[in-house]
């Protein structure tokens, strides 16, 4: 009891607790305001800029989390809240009025960060950080103000680093769900959004960093697109422009990749290429390297990855359904999506992000008649001479989606798939994607 009393301070906000007392000369107690405000901060001030979002699948409701102002009328959220949302109001602290969330700006789901624009709500944007803040640093968060006291919080920072996939400080703050999605504060400056999640079976309380906000801000687009986009899929206009892209160039440590997608599988093109508009795959890495099948890339836990952490199981927060097209398989260059296994996804669902391509071994046609008998999986004459004489994976016909090939640096694939790899099929020295872009 003692602990959580000393956890939280309560600032009174009302007027008569403010005034001065009959005995206190009113230049006394000037005096005494002035030298208060010196030593602490207040907080009073980012109240109107704390909100409160409820998202909407059309009407029916699905959230309510915390968020703020970053600037006048751009408001940072988690990702989470809003991902399935088609709308979302947003509700200030400091009054009862909803407000329509006009759209999103920009997208971060690495670090399950969206930046959403108002409608016709403006206010001042509370100051983050530009710095890392220190171990020990004193961290504070505030919980909305209940009748005639707005209480604070304390805690303090305890690490920086990869907690999740995701690059988080670690606090000593309690975060309760009604509180996920608030600004942290370290004197008068916000450090980041504050939550807590269950990792390996442990309630962690964690603050996304203010330098992650403020490098999505950068990226900020002036038009607002409708919260639909979040879930990957594209507008018509955007599909029909996306069917005229030449490609995109993958570039890598070891080189670069250009690849083509498919428009017969049209949401795995849209989807690939709005996660490359959005830096999603920046500094991602190859994680998955199996000599003579493919190399794997696309893990959001793996940006942040250390040497020793286990990579692959994450992704942007959704799936897509599988698009398995007849006649298309998997010949050498082939650009897929990797799925959890049958067991748990019998509908054979792909991972949002994650892509291996092909760079496979030949195979003679007893292997291929090996293969057809595990699996059921025909061959048709055209795929056997591919194989024969190309190569590729036949072994996963039939049960994983295309959905593009590389037209130009398979030499590339072929040196990376070549390097020493770990127990888990990682590469022993870390080989990132620097970016993919589109090629026009």
């Amino acid at each position: 009891m003692k602990r959580l009393k000393s956890a939280i301070v309560m600032l009174l906000i009302a007027f008569s607790a403010c005034s001065p007392s009959q005995q206190t000369k009113p230049e006394e107690h000037s005096k005494k305001v002035a030298e208060t405000t010196k030593s602490q901060v207040n907080y009073l001030v980012y109240v109107p800029s704390i909100v409160r979002i409820e998202s909407f699948d059309k009407s029916r409701f699905l959230e309510s989390e915390t968020a703020f102002f970053v600037d006048s009328n751009l408001i940072v959220s988690r990702l989470t809240p809003v991902i399935e949302a088609t709308d979302a109001l947003v509700i200030p602290w400091n009054e009862e009025k909803k407000y329509k969330i006009e759209g999103f700006v920009a997208v971060d789901r690495i670090n399950d960060l969206v930046l959403l624009k108002t409608d016709r709500l403006v206010r001042p944007g509370i100051p983050l950080e530009k710095q890392t803040a220190g171990k020990d640093k004193k961290s504070i968060y505030l919980t909305q103000p209940a009748g005639n006291t707005l209480p604070l919080h304390n805690g303090k920072v305890n690490k920086l680093g990869n907690i999740g996939g995701a690059l988080r400080y670690r606090v000593t703050n309690q975060f309760r769900s009604k509180s996920y999605g608030t600004p942290v504060f370290a004197g008068e400056n916000c450090i980041g959004l504050g939550y807590a999640d269950l990792i390996d079976y442990e309630n962690i309380n964690l603050v996304t960093p203010s330098t992650l906000i403020i490098d999505l801000i950068k990226k900020a687009t002036e038009q607002a697109h409708p919260l639909s986009q979040l879930k990957s899929s594209a507008d018509k206009a955007t599909s029909e422009a996306n069917k005229r892209i030449k490609g995109l160039l993958i570039e890598t440590d070891f080189g670069n990749i250009k690849i083509r997608l498919y428009n017969e599988t049209p949401e795995y093109r849209d989807n690939f290429i709005a996660l490359a508009k959005e830096n999603y795959f920046d500094s991602l890495l190859i994680h998955r390297v199996i000599k003579g099948f493919c190399i794997q890339s696309g893990a959001a836990d793996t940006r942040y990855a250390g040497k020793n952490d286990i990579v692959g199981w994450k992704g942007p927060g959704y799936t897509l359904p599988a698009h398995i097209v007849p006649g298309l398989f998997h010949k050498r260059g082939v650009i897929g999506s990797p799925r959890k296994p049958d067991r748990g996804n019998n509908k054979r669902r792909s991972d949002g992000s994650q892509f291996y391509i092909v760079t496979g071994r030949k195979y003679s046609d007893s292997e291929l008649n090996e293969i057809s008998n595990e699996t059921g999986y025909q061959f048709s004459p055209q795929q056997r001479l591919s194989y024969k004489t190309i190569g590729g994976a036949p072994h996963i016909d039939g049960s994983y989606t295309i959905f593009g090939e590389v037209v130009e640096g398979m030499d590339v694939a072929d040196k990376i798939n070549a390097v020493a790899v770990d127990s888990d099929f990682r590469p022993s020295q870390d080989i990132r994607i620097r970016r993919i872009s589109i090629i026009k």
